[in-house]
């Protein structure tokens, strides 16, 4: 299986840019009724911004001209009031854009969330957890800007571009000519600069990625790492990836901080052209002052969004890779999904067949982990599945389960196959118990109830003491209260062990899993939590996966797995009479 690391830049299919901008402003269409009460708004502070040089005009070849004092004055009142509105306009839109962006990146977020939750383990297996963080929370936060100046920035300025210039135009077409002739000179320097940037800030996008996954990997086994005392080694690492993104990032600035530049140069040889084809070529008395002073109102109304257009365009630039990052993942196909016209798999009673089942990863179909296994098992049976380190035990409990996808052949519960129900129904009625069971941050009550919410306390302390969990957790500060950290960090591992135990038991499965449960339980707790376990294991069909062989005697069959396939079957008595593999494992465990 090809794996990512966080020392290795992320592999991302390539896509148009117009397509991923496409998709990211349809998220807005949700909320059309917002958006049209922001752009009638806009339009109503466009109008007011379009009248002011006219008001100016007006105001010095007609008030100042006649010495009109009373229409001055009453100009310079209706100016104020316009002046009001407007920035009440620009407060209220200002106020919507924020309260829809921030929705959006809340319906970004969850929607890619959800499909993450749909991926099979390959998609974890491959990648650190650091940097699907990174996608989920940074790359998500980064499009919030982009979001809001499309609709509060882009449409205002490129109405306000194109208003000032069909009015330089209609007062005076070679004036508006001498403005505009430097704008091809801004056209191509800007996508010299995007081209360039844009993937400048995948590369960035990248070392972001994989800073966060390297930090999380270290934070998670911060333990390891003192007790190693390594700490030395991993600051080491940790500065490099730092170098690398921070050098990605003045790289990538360098370029995007073109924009300016090429905006400032453009608009001030615009300005020039202006004056100097209006006063040398056209002449000065062929264009009232009044005229001058709107139409040098008028440049500056005209570049100052063009400014702002390329700032935006340049944030666009630098956060579109975040978007191709997010949609990257959520066009991920989930490797294991309903089929359709899947049904609901009724109670499990609990047969279990396996039917010429063969199992590869896909990128190594070549290396076969399961050949050809076949079984049955009856309702209420207790497998134990034993053999070396990489066997396929587990990999047969991940295909009960559906957690990977059997490469050939049939799984069938109660008759059913389990790639024709729906995957709630099917592993809502698994019990699954590993050596390394997650405990979230809450209290115990909350961790017990985890796979089972509705469940009444009494029916949560009734599990508990089933698993003789109860007394250690009645000697905690506030018993079934008590607030735990991540991973259960202040527990013991036999104590979060029991905690796991007891949420199994809670959620009453139709068919339990345990994969190397007891292996972290000293051997006085284990004694203790054996009882729990036999009373898991009452009345429900059960795969036990153990290297210490004396916890899984009592086994209605043993399954001797070796290169793929089932070696040896059948009860403790039998296989050590048989004197082969199982035997010699016993043998050489206990001698």
């Amino acid at each position: 299986m090809s794996v990512n690391t966080s020392r290795i830049d992320e592999e991302q299919k390539e896509v148009l840019k117009k397509d991923t901008l496409i998709r990211l402003f349809k998220y807005l269409l949700v909320y059309k009724k917002q958006i049209s009460a922001v752009l009638l708004i806009m339009a109503g502070t466009i109008a007011i911004s379009m009248a002011t040089p006219i008001m100016i005009e007006y105001a010095i070849n007609v008030c100042v001209a006649s010495g009109d004092v009373k229409g001055l004055l009453e100009l310079g009142a209706l100016a104020v009031v316009m002046f009001l509105f407007f920035l009440a306009g620009t407060k209220i839109r200002m106020y919507i854009m924020s309260d829809v962006s921030n929705q959006v990146l809340l319906n970004i977020r969850d929607e890619l969330y959800r499909h993450i939750q749909t991926l099979s383990f390959g998609f974890f297996d491959s990648r650190p957890t650091g940097k699907i963080l990174a996608r989920i929370i940074g790359d998500v936060n980064s499009l919030k800007d982009v979001l809001s100046d499309s609709v509060t920035q882009l449409i205002p300025d490129l109405i306000t571009v194109v208003c000032v210039a069909v009015i330089m135009l209609i007062k005076n077409y070679r004036l508006a000519m001498a403005a505009l002739l430097t704008l091809p000179i801004l056209v191509v320097g800007m996508l010299v600069i995007e081209t360039t940037a844009h993937k400048r800030w995948q590369i960035y996008r990248k070392k972001t990625s994989n800073l966060n996954a390297y930090v999380h990997e270290d934070l998670s086994g911060i333990r390891v790492i003192q007790s190693f005392a390594a700490e030395r080694e991993t600051r080491a690492v940790f500065y490099d990836l730092v170098k690398q993104h921070y050098q990605a990032f003045i790289d990538a600035v360098v370029v995007a901080d073109g924009f300016g530049p090429v905006v400032e140069i453009t608009w001030g040889l615009g300005g020039f052209l202006l004056y100097f084809i209006g006063i040398r070529i056209i002449g000065v008395g062929e264009v009232g002052i009044g005229t001058f002073l709107a139409f040098s109102t008028y440049i500056a109304m005209f570049w100052s969004p063009i400014r702002n257009l390329a700032n935006f365009y340049n944030k666009l630039t630098t956060n579109i890779s975040a978007a191709e990052r997010i949609f990257d993942i959520i066009d991920t196909e989930a490797g294991i999904r309903d089929c359709e016209g899947a049904e609901e798999l009724p109670d499990i009673e609990g047969t279990v067949d396996f039917e010429h089942v063969s199992f590869a990863y896909d990128d190594e179909p070549e290396r076969m982990i399961l050949k050809d296994v076949n079984f049955h098992i009856r309702q209420g049976e207790t497998i134990a599945l034993v053999g070396p380190t990489g066997a396929g035990k587990t990999t047969i409990v991940n295909l009960l389960s559906r957690f990977y996808e059997a490469t050939d052949g049939r799984v069938l519960i109660d008759g059913y196959d389990i790639k024709k129900v729906t995957l709630k129904s099917l592993r809502s009625q698994m019990g699954i118990m590993t050596q390394d069971n997650s405990l979230f941050s809450g209290t115990i009550k909350y961790n017990i109830k985890y796979g089972r919410l509705d469940a009444t306390d009494e029916e949560m302390i009734e599990a508990a003491k089933a698993v003789n969990a109860h007394d250690f957790i009645m000697k905690l500060e506030h018993g079934y209260d008590t607030e735990i950290s991540e991973r259960g960090a202040r527990l013991s591992i036999g104590q979060r062990q029991l905690l796991a135990f007891a949420r199994t038991m809670l959620s009453k499965p139709g068919i339990l899993i345990l994969d190397e449960a007891t292996s972290s339980i000293d051997t006085h707790t284990e004694l203790l939590v054996q009882k729990g376990i036999e009373a898991l294991l009452k009345g429900r069909t059960s795969f036990v996966i153990a290297h210490r062989l004396s916890t899984i005697r009592k086994a209605d069959r043993i399954f001797v797995i070796d290169q793929g396939n089932i070696m040896e079957a059948g009860s403790h008595e039998e296989l050590m009479e048989k004197r082969g593999a199982y035997y010699q494992l016993y043998q050489s465990q206990f001698l």
